[in-house]
Parts: C-alpha cells; sequence; structure tokens
C-alpha cells in the first residue's frame, strides 16, 4: 500500500466538510435566521444605479439614438411597402425560383405551399410586414456578427472579451435587454428590428470565429509563401474556406430574428403576423392562435431550409454564373406581374375566397376540452401537487392526507430519510460516493423544497458540485455568482424558477432521452422522428404556449406544458447521436464476449454514449431557462415575471438584474453539465 492510497479524496474531504457545514446551517437556523434566507442587510441597490445610469445615457445622446431610429425607418417603411404592394402571385414565384435554387423541387414545392397557406388564409399583409422586418434585421445582426467574430478570431484580448459576453447575450432573457432599448429609442417598429437584430448576433459571431479557426494550415502555407499580407489571406483564403460554416451561421442569424418575430410586435406596436399571435392569445383566441401561428412555424421551416440549402451547396456551384437561370427567373417574374395586372386576384387575393376555419376550430377545441377535462385535469393535478409543489416548498409542508394520504410527521419523515439513506449506500457499493451524494441531495430538495432549504446550503451544494466537475474557477463563479443573485433581492424568485425549469427538464430529459434511444434502435423511427424535430426546432418559442394554453388554460402546468416541448428536441437528437456514434472497436470487442443484446446495450452501448447524452441535459436546460420569460405570460412565477413588470414600469435596473439572474443560473448549469460530460470522456478514452 503506497502512501497516496492513504491520503484521501480531496473532493471527498470536500464532501465531507460541506456535509458538516450542512448540519450545522440546519442546527442553528432557529436562532440565526439569515442562516435560512439572505438577510434584508445584503441588499445592494444595483437596480437604482442602473436606472440612473441608463436614463442619464438616454438623456445625453437622444439626438443620437432618435438618428439612428430615424435611420432605420426608412428601409423598413420602403420594404413595407414594396412586399405589400407587390403581387401574391409574383412573390410566391420568385420564392419559389429561390427555394429550387437552394434545395431543388421539393423545397420549392413546400415553399410554394407554405406561402400558398399564407394568402388563402388571409394573413398575407401581416406576413409581408413581418418580411419587412426581418429583410433588415438579419443583414444588421449578419454584418455585425461577421466583423465582431473576425476581430474576435484576429486579437487574443477582443476574444477574451467577447466569448463572455455571447454567454451573457446567450442567456439573458430577451425581454431583459429590451428594456434598456425602449429606454434609448422609444417605442416604434425600430425598438423590434433593433432588439431582434441584437438577439441574433451571437450565433453569427461564433459560427464566423468556429469557421476561421478551423481552416487547416496546409491551405495558408500557399498564401503566406506567395507573400499575401494577413488582410489578404483573410478575405482571399480564409473567408472563403470558411464560407459553409459562416453560411450555417447565417442560417442560425436568420431563425433567431424570426424567434422575436413576437416579442418585436409587443414593443413596435406593428400590426404583423407577430401581434396576430400575441393579441389573439391574449384573448383565448385559440382558432385565431392557431392559425397565425402556423403562418410563423411554416416561415420559419421555409426560411431554415432555404438558408440551410445555400449553406451546403457545394463552392463551385456557388461561383458558377447561371446566365441562362437569371433570365429565366427575371421573364418568369415578369410574366406573373402582367398576368397579376391583367387578372385584379392575382394581385390582391380577394377577401371573399379567404378559407378561414378559426370559428370550426374554437368549436372542436371546446368539445375536446369538455369531453377530456377528466383527464387532463387529473395530469395537471398529479404534476402540480407531486412534483412541482414538493420542488417549491417540499414534501415536508405540501404532503398532506387529502393528497397524499398522510401527513409528513416524525414517522413519515423517518421511514423517508432511511429509504434515502439505503438508496444512497447501495449508490455508493454500486457506483461511486459521488452518485450517493446526487440521491441525497435530489431526496433533501424534494424534502425540503428549494424554498425551505436555507440558501447557505443550496450555494454550498452548488459549489461543491463546481468544484468536483469544473474545478475551483467554476466553483468560485458559482459562489460570486449565487451570491449576486441573493444580495439583489432576487433569491426567491430564482429558486422558483429553477423549480420549474427543473420539473421541465425533468419530463424533455426524460422523455426525449427514451425517444433517442428509440431511434437510435429503429431506423424507421429515426426517419419518422427528423421532420418532427427539425420543426420543433424551427418554431419561435411563442407558439409552444398555443396549444398548452388551449387544453390546460393558464398556470405553472401550462408553462411546464410550453417549457417541455421547446427543449426536447435535443435530448432526443443527442441521445440518438450517442448510441449512434458509439465506437464500432469497442462495440465488437464486448459483442466477442457473447453478451445478450439486452447486456450490450446497457452496460457497453450506454455507458459510453452517457458522455453525448448529458451534452443534450446541458441544452435542454439551456433551453428551459430561455423559457422562463415567456412561461410568465402564462402565470408562472418567479425571475420571468418580475422582468415582465419590469418590461411593463420600463424599469431597467430591475429587468437587467433579473435578467442576469438567469443568465448566471444558465451559465452555471452549462459549465457543470459541460465539465462532467468532459471528465466522463477522459475516463472512458474518449
Amino acid at each position: 500500500m503506497t502512501r497516496s492510497d492513504l491520503v484521501p479524496d480531496r473532493r471527498f474531504m470536500v464532501a465531507v466538510t460541506l456535509l458538516l457545514a450542512i448540519a450545522a446551517v440546519f442546527f442553528f437556523r432557529e436562532s440565526a435566521p439569515w442562516l435560512q434566507r439572505p438577510p434584508g442587510w445584503t441588499l445592494i441597490n444595483i437596480e437604482g444605479f442602473l436606472n440612473l445610469t441608463i436614463r442619464a445615457a438616454a438623456e445625453r445622446a437622444q439626438p443620437m439614438f432618435r438618428f439612428i431610429s430615424w435611420l432605420f425607418e426608412w428601409p423598413i417603411a420602403g420594404l413595407r411597402v414594396a412586399l405589400t404592394g407587390l403581387p401574391w402571385l409574383t412573390f410566391i414565384a420568385a420564392a419559389a425560383l429561390l427555394a429550387r435554387t437552394a434545395g431543388g423541387k421539393r423545397l420549392a414545392i413546400f415553399t410554394s405551399a407554405a406561402f400558398l397557406y399564407v394568402v388563402v388564409i388571409g394573413y398575407w399583409t401581416e406576413t409581408m410586414m413581418t418580411l419587412a422586418l426581418v429583410a433588415v434585421a438579419v443583414p444588421v445582426s449578419t454584418l455585425s456578427g461577421l466583423l465582431i467574430g473576425i476581430a474576435a478570431h484576429r486579437r487574443r484580448p477582443v476574444r477574451r472579451v467577447v466569448e463572455p459576453m455571447l454567454d451573457l447575450m446567450q442567456t439573458v432573457p430577451t425581454f431583459a435587454y429590451l428594456i434598456p432599448i425602449l429606454v434609448l429609442f422609444g417605442v416604434g417598429p425600430v425598438v423590434g428590428m433593433l432588439a431582434s437584430a441584437i438577439y441574433a448576433i451571437p450565433p453569427m459571431v461564433r459560427n464566423v470565429m468556429l469557421g476561421l479557426d478551423r481552416v487547416p494550415p496546409s491551405i495558408l502555407e500557399p498564401a503566406q509563401m506567395a507573400g499575401a499580407s494577413p488582410r489578404q489571406e483573410l478575405w482571399w483564403v480564409k473567408i472563403p474556406t470558411a464560407l459553409p460554416t459562416i453560411l450555417l451561421g447565417v442560417n442560425q442569424t436568420i431563425m433567431a430574428v424570426l424567434s422575436m418575430v413576437v416579442i418585436a410586435s409587443i414593443l413596435g406596436g406593428l400590426q404583423d403576423i407577430g401581434w396576430e399571435v400575441y393579441s389573439t392569445m391574449k384573448k383565448a383566441q385559440f382558432g385565431q392562435s392557431i392559425l397565425s401561428g402556423l403562418v410563423i412555424a411554416l416561415i420559419a421551416m421555409v426560411l431554415d431550409r432555404v438558408s440551410q440549402g445555400f449553406a451546403h451547396r457545394p463552392a463551385a456551384a456557388r461561383g458558377v454564373s447561371r446566365v441562362r437561370s437569371l433570365i429565366f427567373a427575371g421573364c418568369l417574374l415578369a410574366l406573373t406581374l402582367l398576368t397579376a395586372w391583367i387578372i385584379p386576384s392575382l394581385w390582391d387575393y380577394p377577401q371573399a375566397w379567404r378559407f378561414y376555419p378559426a370559428l370550426e376550430l374554437n368549436a372542436a377545441l371546446d368539445w375536446f376540452t369538455r369531453t377530456f377535462f377528466p383527464i387532463t385535469q387529473a395530469i395537471k393535478n398529479g404534476t402540480v401537487f407531486y412534483l412541482l409543489l414538493p420542488l417549491k416548498f417540499g414534501l415536508l409542508q405540501t404532503a398532506t392526507p387529502r393528497v397524499w394520504g398522510f401527513e409528513m410527521g416524525l414517522g413519515a419523515g423517518a421511514v423517508y430519510w432511511a429509504l434515502a439513506a439505503i438508496a444512497a449506500a447501495a449508490a455508493s457499493w454500486r457506483w461511486s460516493w459521488p452518485a450517493a451524494a446526487g440521491i441525497l441531495v435530489v431526496t433533501a430538495v424534494y424534502f425540503f423544497g428549494l424554498l425551505g432549504l436555507p440558501w447557505l446550503v443550496i450555494i454550498g451544494m452548488v459549489c461543491v458540485t463546481g468544484y468536483t466537475t469544473g474545478g475551483w474557477r467554476l466553483s468560485l463563479f458559482s459562489l460570486a455568482g449565487l451570491l449576486f443573485i441573493a444580495v439583489n433581492g432576487a433569491w426567491e424568485q430564482a429558486m422558483m424558477s429553477v423549480a420549474l425549469t427543473l420539473a421541465g427538464v425533468i419530463f424533455a430529459f426524460v422523455l426525449g432521452s427514451a425517444l433517442g434511444i428509440w431511434a437510435a434502435l429503429d431506423d424507421r423511427v429515426s426517419a419518422a422522428f427528423r421532420p418532427v424535430n427539425d420543426t420543433l426546432q424551427t418554431l419561435p418559442s411563442f407558439v409552444f404556449l398555443i396549444p398548452a394554453i388551449m387544453v390546460f388554460l393558464v398556470g405553472e402546468f401550462t408553462a411546464l406544458i410550453a417549457i417541455v416541448l421547446y427543449a426536447i428536441v435535443p435530448s432526443i437528437r443527442y441521445a440518438e447521436h450517442g448510441l449512434r456514434n458509439v465506437p464500432a472497436e469497442i462495440v465488437e470487442a464486448a459483442d466477442a464476449f457473447g453478451p445478450t443484446p439486452f447486456q450490450l446495450f446497457w452496460q457497453v452501448r450506454l455507458p459510453l454514449a452517457l458522455p453525448e447524452i448529458m451534452l443534450g441535459l446541458n441544452q435542454t436546460i439551456m433551453m428551459a431557462l430561455a423559457m422562463v420569460v415567456v412561461a410568465a405570460l402564462v402565470g408562472a412565477q418567479g425571475l420571468g415575471q418580475n422582468i415582465m413588470v419590469a418590461l411593463t414600469w420600463m424599469d431597467v435596473g430591475k429587468g437587467i438584474v433579473f435578467g442576469l439572474s438567469v443568465a448566471i443560473i444558465a451559465i452555471i448549469a452549462d459549465r457543470i453539465t459541460q465539465g462532467w460530460s468532459l471528465k466522463r470522456k477522459a475516463a472512458l478514452g474518449l
């Protein structure tokens, strides 16, 4: 036995120290209430400072902001006039030709069908207003992202500043940083456009950096030997080589802009398709909201597939000048203009021809709601009473004879913790002590609730988890971030949001992973899931509220359903990807020992795929947190609700503080899950 064998594991010693500290906090919390909740004297007035700073900047620089607003009003207004005045037949023909060039005949047919639906349903003008905003926001985002990405690629100090800013921009809820934009620019269409453009910059920046970083040295060497300057090397070699990755960034930028159309409508006061979705949903006109929401979904799918088609086209095809194709396209568009001028119904679709089955949809939904009310109500009540409430307030407070059949007294509590200890001991014997610690953490959260656990205990558990997965830096960042939330008076709201997000992640990850495993084992299932996943990933977040509200009305359970629908796709895709990409040589070596298919799956393939599956959990958490503010629109309490209040009262400080709180939680969860996945991959030699 060596000396190193006698030295305890540092992580184990940290865990033991934490356990003793938790015991001390629980023992003294009655005599020292500040151990249970953040004390009032720790609160600092960052909100007031931010309000004064932003408003002072707005007053001093108001002429500049008004000039910028006026500058962008012109292209938005011009595009609105051009698109709404163009014959619908000509627009559809142009869109079909573009889709044909990007992805072939099938994409052209799908694009034509999507826009024909818009025409027939009667939302043509509203859709053109939205596309005018998108057509201005996308170039702004793309150009800004390209320049920032190039600067970050060429200058290391710039990269050190840009990368954390991107993390914040992608994790702070959109409503939070919309508040200062409103204060600076006022209300109007430009505000919605700028909000969409700013929100869509990060994916472009990341793809530009990724594409330029991955240019092989073998491609750069000839240019360097020829004496090319750094600028020539960038524009003549690196950017053309990285163009496919950059174009994928354009694709993600377009989707990010389109996902903001509803929010942009709320801020911009523009009567476009986003406003139609929001206003009908607010009035509980579900048939109307379904029809208008489907317009956004179809436009999102068209733009996604067309932009992806151009991104994946071979470089040779992009560079070829197709004179005949251009002449044919010009003649066809001219012919459609002439035809529409002769036949007025091909220019402006007649109102009498409109097919708008909103009333029929409302009647069908009313029948469904009344018929299946006992089932939907049972699902809703079961989830609320047995999962959401215990996660918030704990089994200690929510277990009542009426719901649970017993009260969590001394005897029931002793049985609960005895079972928890047995499960932890079994996990320690079967796997390791971190697994046992994880079981104890889960049982403690379910027993006391996130609002019932002392705040210092939660901070301690997160910091130790960060230390074991990412080291001291992550642990210190977690400590600083959670203390920021506590001292700014956002602790209880943060725990409410974490409870709802945690419930959504549990459902989305378990269900999504199961579906992903099924897809990995059956090619037909995988083929069936692929278009469904593509559709779910292209839908703006607001659209997910529509079916949830229709069936379950407003409330936290409705928010939970929307979160699950929005966040489930990464779990499906990463589970399937992980299982399908397990190294074949390892599977073959294991198969040589003659295991059953069941043993081969559970003991070889699944453990090897687990790091990839955990990355799916990471993305599921990030997408669930992105829905925090949207969930507030249907009654969910927590940080999102406070951000909405701040938006209503134009309270910049409150909006930024609560938005940063969401971002901090997201970044901590992201770093912990990524750290665990990397450690697990290293342990498996992957």
